[in-house]
């Protein structure tokens, strides 16, 4: 490739020695020569830029996902051991599965993601440190892309959802044997008991909040992936259009040499 492109814009053909042919269409060939190959090695450096996009934007993926399944994965395993129980109230036998399988499906949600971060991460990290253009063939970023995106989508979307869930049900176990007897003390001023239920409403208020936190979550979560892949959709056909006009110039390129 690199031969081809030190012709000269001038040369004779080496196969036609006619003194009288005209001049004007070898340098015309050898021009539309010159515009292939530039083509095809700015193609090239094009593949290897977008296979380092690539690589850069798995590394943050995994970096994203290892720091968040770090982090709710221990703020769960610090609410699961801190929460204290009332002994002498009776919890619905409902709510301490709920929160069991919960702390539990979170736990387990976030540390096969961080399991995933962990395994390849490092790889793509030596990778990455090569300044070299054709060591990005080396990262197994391309492979593994579905492990990759498996782990930033526990960690992000499902197990932040999980999270919202964790925090209503440790609101209600906490809560809700507040005033349990649903009587408090006599008042001086009066000989009625008042009926108070504070835990349950409080309980009730953090639920309230928490669920159009989580309907706007998920609709959001949505809108970011439609939105994403919507943006990659017209790229690639931005990129199509790009290269069917290429081809059109250089099948126009041909048709005139052919003529000439």
């Amino acid at each position: 490739m690199s031969r081809e492109l030190n012709v000269p814009m001038g040369s004779p053909d080496p196969g036609v020695s006619e003194p009288g042919q005209d001049r004007g269409g070898m340098d015309y060939r050898d021009w539309v020569r010159r515009s292939y190959l530039e083509l095809v090695s700015s193609n090239h450096h094009s593949v290897q830029a977008l296979s380092w996009r690539k690589l850069y934007l798995s590394r943050a993926k995994l970096k994203a996902s290892s720091r968040t399944s770090a982090l709710l994965s221990g703020f769960a395993m610090v609410a699961m051991v801190e929460v204290e129980l009332e002994m002498q109230y009776t919890y619905p036998h409902v709510l301490l599965i709920a929160f069991s399988v919960c702390t539990t499906v979170l736990v387990a949600v976030h540390l096969f993601a961080l399991l995933i971060s962990t395994c390849i991460l490092p790889n793509v990290e030596a990778v990455s440190n090569i300044h070299n253009l054709n060591s990005v063939s080396e990262s197994p970023h391309e492979r593994m892309h579905h492990y990759i995106e498996l782990a930033w989508g526990f960690s992000t979307a499902l197990g932040i959802l999980l999270f919202l869930t964790e925090v209503v049900l440790l609101c209600w176990i906490k809560f809700l044997p507040v005033n349990s007897g649903g009587v408090s003390k006599v008042s001086t001023t009066s000989t009625t008991p008042v009926a108070q239920n504070n835990g349950w409403q409080a309980a009730l208020a953090s639920t309230i909040i928490m669920v159009p936190v989580g309907v706007i979550f998920i609709v959001f979560t949505i809108h970011f992936y439609r939105s994403l892949v919507r943006h990659k959709t017209e790229r690639h056909h931005q990129e199509i259009e790009e290269l069917h006009k290429i081809k059109i110039q250089l099948d126009g390129h041909e048709s005139g040499l052919l003529t000439v």
